[in-house]
């Protein structure tokens, strides 16, 4: 029988004692709305930053911030971090990293541009060329990790400069330069590499997508239970029954297939590869998980916390440019976000776990 996980009244994530598998399922009681519950989620202190970040660039940065091509900047550039952010946040929760994503973007769009552009196969072929690379690096990372229990952070680090060498090493073997333009189909160009409205990117419908897909894996399956179990106690979730190294090897494929995914996307987007791309999602991406809500030992987060951890470094790195200050503060900002952020999740951790009641006092004679 394997550990149901269940939410509390305040949503967030409850279980058993360690060691101890309950007999019957727990029932899930809805309480109505009080602001009080609004504290015990894990997104909150995420959404207090992203409200915080907006009002301040809105005043700053004025009324090109607040039009419809500064509200673009900044949306298009969250939909690719999302497209990444979300799987690696699966992945946080349940006690992994993957620092490898960023290799993963540059060696798929690589491959796309290869195949269907130097190589002259079809699109289609180029694209699950690329989908398949990404299958196989989240493979031999989740292998890895599982099979000799080296820290996930040195594997996937390994690997992202052994990808990133072997990318560069076959892009210049194969066509003598870095850059490797690609002709993209109308069909693959509509579906990947769209503006709508001549601004926003389609990748804002592709995280839309996967986010209420990651949503629903989390929230509404048993596999969405497993991470959280693995996360939050490795050793009890094995005891319970939960199959770990299959649902880390499971997260990990996950991750690289969504770096595929957005390197799919910028080659389709810009009409060739480039091999330095994607090394910014390395850490852009684990910044915008962390600000989400979710915590680097595992065990704690939510999908709307990603989101808005997304939004909010989306909304610090284009919002600088209108203010008219210099971009170097942006930085300066996201590292004081990053440091306040992870204070505040455990704040919001403690009152989610405790229920926000104090500990009661103990008197003599009581």
């Amino acid at each position: 029988m394997t550990t149901r996980v269940n939410p509390d009244d305040s949503g967030t994530i409850t279980r058993p004692p360690t060691g101890t598998v309950p007999s019957q399922p727990v029932a899930v009681h809805r309480s109505t709305f009080s602001w009080r519950s609004l504290t015990h989620r894990p997104e909150t202190g995420a959404f207090v930053g992203t409200a915080l970040v907006f009002v301040f660039f809105a005043i700053f940065g004025g009324a090109q911030f607040l039009s419809l091509g500064g509200t673009a900047s900044w949306l298009n550039i969250a939909a690719e971090l999302a497209i990444i952010a979300l799987p690696v946040g699966l992945l946080m929760i349940s006690g992994e990293f993957d620092l490898s994503v960023g290799s993963v973007v540059a060696g798929s769009s690589v491959t796309l541009a290869l195949v269907s552009g130097a190589g002259g196969a079809p699109m289609w072929v180029g694209v699950i060329a690329a989908l398949a690379l990404g299958v196989l690096v989240g493979f031999v990372n989740g292998y890895i990790v599982t099979r000799t229990n080296v820290p996930s952070f040195i594997v996937t680090l390994a690997m992202q400069f052994a990808l990133a060498g072997l990318t560069l090493g076959i892009a210049r073997l194969l066509t003598g330069s870095t850059s490797i333009p690609l002709d993209v189909d109308p069909f693959f160009k509509a579906v990947f590499g769209a503006l709508i409205g001549g601004q926003f990117e389609v990748a804002i419908i592709w995280a839309i997508v996967i986010a209420l897909v990651v949503a629903w894996i989390l929230q509404m399956t048993k596999y969405g239970n497993w991470i959280f179990a693995t996360g939050g106690d490795t050793q009890s979730a094995r005891a319970s029954g939960i199959p770990v190294n299959k649902v880390k090897i499971g997260l990990f494929i996950s991750t690289s297939v969504g770096a595929s995914l957005v390197g799919i996307i910028q080659t389709s987007l810009y009409n060739g590869a480039q091999t330095g791309v994607g090394q910014s999602f390395v850490f852009n991406s684990v910044i915008a998980v962390v600000v989400g809500g979710v915590l680097l030992t595992g065990g704690y987060g939510s999908v709307i916390g990603v989101i808005l951890g997304t939004l909010t470094f989306a909304i610090v790195n284009q919002g600088i440019y209108y203010t008219g200050w210099n971009s170097d503060w942006a930085a300066l900002i996201l590292g004081i976000l990053l440091l306040a952020a992870v204070l505040m999740n455990n704040t919001f951790r403690k009152l989610a776990l405790t229920g926000g009641a104090s500990k009661p006092s103990t008197k003599k004679g009581k």
